[in-house]
This record gives C-alpha cells, structure tokens and sequence, in this order.
C-alpha cells in the first residue's frame, strides 16, 4: 500500500463526503430552526477542515530532509491538528453560548420527519467514515488519520444522541427545553475534541518518555546478541515520524578496545534499526566506574 497516497484519499472522501453532510444538516436544522442540528452540522463540517490538514500535513510531512530540517518535515503531523483544534473551540464557544440563551428564553423546537431522516443518515455515514480512517491508520500508523476517525466517530455519536433528543421532544410533551440541551452537548463534545487534540499534538511535539514495553523489547532482543549483561539504560526517544532517533547508554568492560566497543554499539544499532525502525545512537559507559 502506497502510504502516502492512502492518506491523501481518506482526506479528500473525507472532505467530500464532510462537506456534503454539512449542507445537509445546515438545511435541515435552518429549515427546522434547530440550533442543535445546526451545531451537529458545524461539527461535521470541522471534520473536513481537519481532513484539509490532513491532506496538507501528508504532502508536508512527506517532504525529505534537507538543510534546515536535518530529521525530516514528518513533525507537520502533529502541528497541524492544533490549527483545527482552535477553529473547533471557537464554534463550541459560539455554539455553547447560543444554546444558553435560547434556553434562558425558553425557546422550543418542533422536529419533524426531515431532522430524524438527516440525522440517521449522518449517523450512518460518518460511522463508515470513521471505520475506513481507523482501517487506513492501521496500515499507515499515521496518528493525523487516527485522530480524523476518532473525530468521525466523535460526530456519529454526536449525532446519535441528537437523535435520541429530536425522538423523545417529538414523541413526549413538555420537552420544549430538548434542543437547547443538545445543543449544549454538541458544543460541548466540540470543545473537548479541540482540547484532546490541542493535549495530544503538544505532548508529542514537546517529546514522550520511550514506553516501558519498547524498553523491554529492544534489551530482550540485545541479550539474544550478547549473552553479558550490558546494563542498557537511559533510553531517549525523539519521534520525527518520517524518522524516530534512540539514545541509550551501555557499559562495557573498561579493559575492551575502542575498536571492540564500537563494534558491539554498531551491531546493536544495526538490529534496532532492522527490528524497530529507529536511528539509534549508543553511548558507551565503563562496566566499572
């Protein structure tokens, strides 16, 4: 499977089919005068933008090294998402206040055949969408298309618990409240995709300590190497996702020859770099010191 190529296709069925469903929903919902299903529609609509960056943080993030940028462009991958989580928090705020009012004015809404048709359809959709990114992530390992189908699915179901709302205010009296809740909740749900993203693309560019599974994977496969203990410790990790740099330290016999010691580091960088796809860099430390 041609990577690159995979992303670039999820984003842009992404951004066709997004955009689609918005128009959609925003008809429904103006037809209707539901802030609710309008709120759903910006928050489908948010998906294509994030779909956009996808695009662009591909082609960016594909780009090879060069002068300026030694370890890649592959870190585009997570700063993009924090241009799309900024554009979902302002919605969330400007949906979250209107819901506020038009419950404070006790306003009330009558749904009808359309919303519930719209409704479950986007339900439908956007769980399919969400499936197809989880399936093009697992292929790619690409967390920008991860985050895209988790923002899919945060949209299905989204979307389900409108409808759920739209049911019980059509079916049940004395709901007149229900669409300034749901809308509360879309902007809401809004809100805390853009602060999960925000959390996610700033822990990762900031850097993360090395999983203690890895840590234990690469010392297991040194000692079917060398049977010695080497002492492998201070592990450092520097995701560049185009490229992923390992620093660790091992101690050797202080009487070894440089030229031994470098041998045994170059071996051990060659089966992390075959075995786990890293650029390691090993620093040598005297058994006894």
């Amino acid at each position: 499977m041609d990577k690159a190529r995979a992303q670039v296709t999820e984003g842009i069925l992404s951004v066709v089919i997004n955009a689609s469903l918005f128009g959609v929903k925003f008809w429904a919902g103006m037809v209707t005068g539901s802030i609710a299903i309008v709120a759903d529609a910006w928050h489908t609509l948010s998906d294509s933008l994030t779909s956009v960056f996808v695009i662009f943080a591909v082609k960016l993030s594909s780009k090879k090294a060069d002068k300026e940028h030694p370890f890649g462009h592959g870190r585009w991958e997570h700063i993009s998402p924090i241009f799309v989580a900024f554009v979902l928090v302002i919605i969330a705020y400007d949906f979250l206040k209107n819901s506020i009012i038009r419950f404070t004015n006790k306003e009330s809404v009558v749904f009808g055949t359309l919303a519930i048709v719209v409704t479950i359809v986007s339900i439908v959709i956007k769980e399919l969408l969400a499936q197809y990114a989880f399936y093009i992530a697992r292929k790619t390992n690409n967390p920008v298309v991860r985050a895209d189908g988790w923002h899919h699915r945060s949209d299905s179901l989204s979307s389900l618990v409108v409808l759920i709302g739209i049911l019980i205010a059509k079916f049940l009296d004395n709901f007149w409240w229900m669409d300034s809740v749901l809308g509360i909740f879309c902007a809401l749900a809004i809100l805390y995709a853009g602060i999960e993203i925000i959390k996610e693309s700033i822990t990762k560019l900031l850097g993360e300590e090395p999983k203690q599974d890895l840590i234990e994977k690469i010392t297991n496969e040194v000692k079917k190497i060398y049977k010695d203990d080497l002492q492998i410790h201070h592990f450092h990790l520097h995701n560049y996702v185009s490229q992923k740099e390992l620093t660790l330290h091992i101690r050797l016999d202080k009487n070894m020859s440089i030229k031994n010691g470098h041998k045994i580091a170059t071996i051990i960088e060659k089966m992390i770099k075959e075995n786990f796809d890293m650029i390691a860099t090993i620093h040598i430390e005297p058994l006894e010191w």
